[in-house]
C-alpha cells in the first residue's frame, strides 16, 4: 500500500481544524535516503520535543541538486521519493510526511508555522536557510546533537569501496 503523503494544503487545513492533535508541532526536513540508525535516533529526539512530527522530504530532483555525486557513485537519491516517503511515514515518531520540490523547506515552514523547527547538530544557526523564516513568525529552532556518526554518503562510499 502506498504511503500517506500529505500535501501542504491538506496539512495546513488539518492543523487549523485540529490544533490540539498537532500542537506543539515539530517540523524537520531532509532527503532521508537509505534510512539508518542515525535517522531513527534523530526523528525520535525531534518527536520528543512536541506532540506531532511532520517530516518534509525532498523530492528526487531537489536531492540531485543538494547531494554531490562522488566519482563512481550512483546518482542520489538511491531510493525513489515515493519509497522514501513510505519508509519515513512508517517510522514510529513520524505523524506526517510532506514531499517538497524546493531546495529549502522555507515555503512549507512559512505555511505550517511549526512551533519547533529541528535540524541535526551538523548545521549551524547562522547558515541554516530556514532560520529567518522560522524567526519571522516567532517559532523556535532546535539543533539535535548527532549521537551516532553515520551518514548515507558514508554508507554509499563503503558499499562502493567493497565492490
Amino acid at each position: 500500500m502506498p504511503p500517506v503523503v500529505h500535501t501542504l494544503e491538506q496539512l495546513k487545513v488539518s492543523i487549523a481544524q485540529q490544533p490540539d492533535q498537532w500542537r506543539p508541532l515539530v517540523f524537520t526536513n531532509g532527503c532521508f535516503d537509505l534510512i539508518h540508525a542515525g535517522h531513527v535516533r534523530y526523528l525520535t529526539a525531534a518527536k520528543a520535543l512536541g506532540r506531532s512530527l511532520i517530516v518534509g522530504l525532498n523530492r528526487d530532483a531537489s536531492v540531485r541538486q543538494l547531494k554531490p555525486q562522488p566519482s563512481g557513485c550512483p546518482t542520489r537519491p538511491i531510493i525513489p521519493e515515493q519509497q522514501r516517503a513510505e519508509v519515513v511515514a512508517a517510522l514510529k515518531p513520524v505523524n506526517a510526511v510532506l514531499l517538497f520540490s524546493e531546495s529549502t523547506a522555507c515555503q512549507a515552514i512559512a505555511t505550517l508555522q511549526p512551533d519547533i523547527y529541528v535540524k541535526g547538530g551538523d548545521y549551524q544557526l547562522n547558515t541554516l536557510p530556514e532560520a529567518s523564516t522560522v524567526r519571522a513568525y516567532g517559532g523556535k529552532i532546535h539543533l539535535i546533537p548527532i549521537e551516532l556518526s553515520c551518514s548515507t554518503s558514508a554508507i554509499i562510499q563503503t558499499i562502493m569501496a567493497s565492490s
